[in-house]
């Protein structure tokens, strides 16, 4: 059975614990009420993420869910029939909104086992974002790693658009972050304003930001949006790599054809601050409900359903 909170009540909500015993060594993984929010994760006893205490909100964003839409929209304003919708500012340096519209919402169990477990929440029409959306997101272990599925019902009488996200930082056990080399599968990187806005997507053939071959995170400073993602049998797959050749993968189904990266220098642990990595599987870029780019109009009654996981590599193991 999925395992509650225990104690005093977490600012994160209730904690979910998913555990599945498989051919190469236990798995386990923490999800939180509040946002979906993936707070832990080991893998065949190799920890994943960047994990948390439950007494405290995500470290930057970490593990949340993204809906209805990942990264920023310029100025937190957008057309649609011709008329301007005002989303609430929710990155008041920018004056964007940022990462959707729950990430402070309490999520509600719809169905639970030991290893998996579905959580739902609805995105209910307001400032700027007049829909009607039934969300949910499902986290199931298993022999292949963690496999996580979103789930949007435009339940409105009109089609809404809808762009999904997660923003999970990884590891590969006790590595030092520093130390571990960053691979991304994709071709273009979006050019950005000073608000973080793409203004260009750009080839990465010859940029220092093309990470196609691998690089090493330490003495990196990325906070870019990548496109033209490849696909292999219906999966793009982005990874970091320890030294001895052991690693953790992230994959994206065919509808995550973007992906944000971001290393920050200062991400809290209890220990102090440090290098940390984020691979942001999107649907689509950020500033999607201007540009259109990567967006889905879901019509009344029907579901957009988009798929990614993470998974370890043991050393000497073929990468995905």
């Amino acid at each position: 059975m999925v395992a509650g909170a225990a104690g005093p009540a977490s600012i994160t909500g209730e904690q979910f614990t998913l555990r599945f015993e498989g051919t190469a060594g236990v798995s386990t993984a923490v999800v939180t009420e509040l946002a979906a929010s993936l707070r832990a994760l080991v893998l065949d006893g190799v920890e994943s993420v960047e994990g948390h205490s439950a007494a405290v909100l995500p470290p930057m964003g970490s593990g949340i869910v993204l809906v209805p839409w990942p990264n920023r929209i310029a100025d937190a304003r957008w057309q649609l029939k011709g008329k301007t919708q005002q989303l609430d500012i929710t990155e008041p340096a920018t004056g964007n909104a940022i990462h959707g519209l729950l990430r402070n919402t309490a999520y509600r169990v719809a169905a639970s086992s030991e290893s998996s477990i579905t959580l739902e929440a609805t995105v209910f029409p307001q400032h700027g974002y007049p829909f009607l959306l039934d969300t949910s997101v499902e986290y199931t272990l298993g022999e292949g790693g963690l496999t996580v599925t979103h789930r949007v019902a435009n339940r409105s009488a009109d089609a809404a658009p809808v762009a999904v996200g997660a923003h999970p930082y990884l590891r590969v056990g006790d590595v030092p972050v520093d130390d571990l080399v960053l691979t991304v599968d994709a071709a273009t990187q979006f050019e950005v304003d000073a608000k973080q806005i793409p203004t260009a997507e750009v080839s990465l053939d010859g940029s220092p930001f093309d990470l196609r071959a691998g690089r090493r995170i330490g003495g990196l400073a990325i906070d870019h949006g990548y496109g033209a993602v490849a696909f292999t049998d219906g999966r793009a797959v982005h990874s970091v790599t320890a030294p001895d050749g052991s690693g953790t993968e992230l994959w994206g189904d065919e509808h995550f054809a973007f992906v944000q990266v971001y290393t920050p220098y200062n991400f809290p642990r209890p220990t102090g601050t440090g290098y940390a990595v984020a691979i942001e599987p999107m649907t689509a870029p950020a500033n999607a409900f201007n540009t259109g780019e990567g967006l889905a109009w879901v019509n009344p009654g029907d579901t957009f359903s988009a798929s990614w996981g993470i998974r370890h590599r043991s050393a000497g193991q073929r990468a995905a």
